[in-house]
């Protein structure tokens, strides 16, 4: 690739679309952030990432880059092989063949991912689990989800649904996960979960990062509800060692900007769960929520190299 040469990348999410130009090596040249508009509908929604993608093309010329390439991440089940969204309630995606609408309007090669999946290979390469050939990437926010990355690939699965940590039950009988099931790590630990819980139990509504706060500050109700969350996730992080073997796990989302205050204890709970399993290096993510949209762009760069 040329020193001008940009990819077009987009991390699209359930709220906002995080767009960057991203040279070769991973550095942005740009950032942006716009309104995804869910409530609008899913084609409302393509035509906004398929005009924000445009216009970013656009910028690249304008400022004399030459666009080579698009990333797009969404969330849901993809197929990244034939570049359709399966499925995704947070955008009301089915079945859309976002890969073929991007390359007919922009006329560039176009790579599809998964939000999380992409934000694992970004956090595997160039954050915090650069160096390490095993890294399992958790993102605790809304819901829960997991990429296992090996060598800097992410790994979809048979059918595009690869590390769904968060549906591993954890807590059976528990509260009702949105998926149906009950007790679901995502409807004990994330941080939707752990709103909901201590407005439940203290009668005013709160964040998650409330609630962290709170039993940092030495609150007795907010730092039981974070004890709950910590052993949970600890039961689910014990599942995902046993499955992956990971070297390293990299902890990112909303819940991980409590820093110290969620990844030591979180270590120290799945240190004293470990048996046969080795121990992985518990680390926060370092990328913060540009993962996405990076992940998306070496997304792209790998289809390059590939083509």
């Amino acid at each position: 690739m040329s020193s001008g040469a940009v990819v077009v990348a987009l991390d699209v999410g359930g709220t906002g679309i995080k767009a960057a130009l991203v040279r070769a090596d991973g550095t942005s040249q740009h950032t942006e952030r716009h309104a995804t508009g869910a409530d609008r509908g899913p084609a409302a929604v393509v035509e906004t990432v398929l005009s924000v993608a445009e216009g970013l093309a656009g910028r690249a010329r304008a400022d004399g880059l030459t666009p080579v390439a698009v990333g797009i991440a969404v969330p849901g089940v993809i197929d990244e092989v034939a570049g359709v969204a399966v499925w995704s309630a947070n955008v009301g995606f089915r079945d859309v063949p976002l890969r073929d609408l991007a390359v007919a309007r922009l006329g560039l090669p176009v790579a599809l991912g998964h939000d999380v999946r992409v934000g694992g290979v970004a956090e595997a390469r160039l954050g915090a689990g650069r160096g390490s050939r095993h890294v399992l990437f958790v993102a605790i926010g809304t819901g829960i989800a997991a990429a296992h990355v090996v060598a800097g690939s992410a790994y979809a699965g048979a059918h595009g649904a690869a590390g769904e940590l968060g549906h591993i039950v954890v807590r059976p009988g528990g509260p009702r996960c949105g998926c149906g099931q009950l007790g679901c790590l995502e409807a004990v630990a994330s941080a939707a979960a752990v709103g909901r819980r201590y407005t439940e139990l203290a009668g005013t509504p709160a964040t998650a990062a409330d609630v962290a706060a709170r039993a940092a500050a030495g609150e007795e109700l907010a730092g039981q509800v974070w004890r709950d969350t910590v052993d949970a996730l600890a039961d689910g992080l014990l599942a995902g060692q046993a499955l992956y073997d990971a070297e390293v796990m990299v902890i990112g989302g909303g819940l991980a900007e409590a820093r110290a205050g969620l990844i030591d204890p979180l270590r120290a709970a799945l240190r004293a769960r470990l048996t046969f399993q080795r121990e992985p290096r518990l680390a926060r993510a370092a990328l913060g929520d540009g993962a996405g949209s990076l992940g998306a762009a070496l997304l792209a760069l790998d289809c390059l190299k590939a083509s």
